[in-house]
């Protein structure tokens, strides 16, 4: 039988053009690649035979960055997220009709296109915070295709609910969302202020909602997560049953892994992908 996963280190096919070394330009977690990229590939794969229904499939990213990686401790760098996913349509013999990109800084949003091009992938590029280019994305999306939204900020601040009311006016799309708990878990009581705003785009409303005077810190993550969840369902979503928890060497937690879509069988095929994987570490 003919392997379909794929997840291998490709050269790069334009070394001159900026790389993601993480905030602290030491280099990216190896849950990076380890799982994030890992359950979008075997999703895209488990998901081929969507082709037959929707012949038009478009993959949007809007944080996608340079398109290019450094784990850190690696010596060598890797195909960012943008990328993997188009490998991976090209490999399960279902590529992606249409591929969209965005970073907030235009070297980025250019690196990533010139990448994907250079692969072969129908790829159009978009400059500015995802909160605005997701408008530009959403408007150049045909209503018959089915799209896929990569959704992957460094943290919460940037996670504006907007993205997906934006998103969710097109009929056939399915969301795999990376959630910063721990830009969270350690800033959400700070957040209590209303002189801050940090989190407000997330979850516009959130303080109106809870009772900060009856909870613990350790109570208001959950809650905040909780709230988020619920908002993303009064859009029409369904929120997968399995949520891969990414914790760091203390196993504090640093990301969950959210898929959510309209309907019954995508979110099934995710958390099928993520049940048999049990090799799947999630603790780095």
């Amino acid at each position: 039988m003919k392997k379909r996963f794929i997840l291998s280190v490709y050269p790069d096919p334009l070394p001159h053009l900026p790389v993601e070394r993480g905030p602290s330009n030491a280099g990216v977690g190896s849950w990076v690649p380890g799982i994030k990229h890992t359950i979008l590939a075997k999703y895209i794969d488990a998901t081929r035979k969507a082709q037959i229904k929707f012949p038009q499939r478009v993959l949007i990213d809007p944080f996608a960055g340079p398109g290019r990686l450094q784990v850190k401790g690696e010596p060598f760098t890797r195909d960012g997220g943008a990328v993997v996913a188009w490998r991976q349509s090209q490999a399960s013999e279902c590529p992606f009709t249409h591929v969209m990109v965005g970073d907030i800084a235009p070297e980025r949003a250019d690196a990533c296109a010139a990448r994907l091009s250079a692969v072969g992938a129908p790829v159009s590029s978009f400059v500015g915070p995802a909160s605005e280019t997701i408008v530009e994305m959403t408007a150049k999306v045909p209503r018959e295709a089915l799209c896929l939204a990569y959704i992957d900020p460094y943290n919460l601040e940037y996670l504006s609910f907007s993205i997906f009311e934006t998103l969710a006016t097109l009929p056939h799309i399915d969301f795999a969302v990376h959630f910063s708990l721990m830009d969270l878990s350690r800033n959400v009581d700070m957040e209590l202020d209303p002189a801050r705003d940090r989190f407000d785009g997330a979850s516009p409303g959130w303080r109106n909602r809870i009772d900060s005077s009856s909870m613990s810190k350790k109570q208001l993550a959950p809650w905040f997560f909780h709230d988020w969840c619920q908002n993303i369902h009064k859009l029409g979503f369904t929120v997968s049953k399995e949520m891969p928890l990414v914790t760091d060497k203390r196993g504090r937690p640093i990301y969950r892994l959210i898929f959510f879509s309209r309907h019954y069988f995508p979110n099934k095929i995710w958390d099928d992908v993520v049940v048999k994987n049990p090799n799947l570490s999630f603790g780095f």
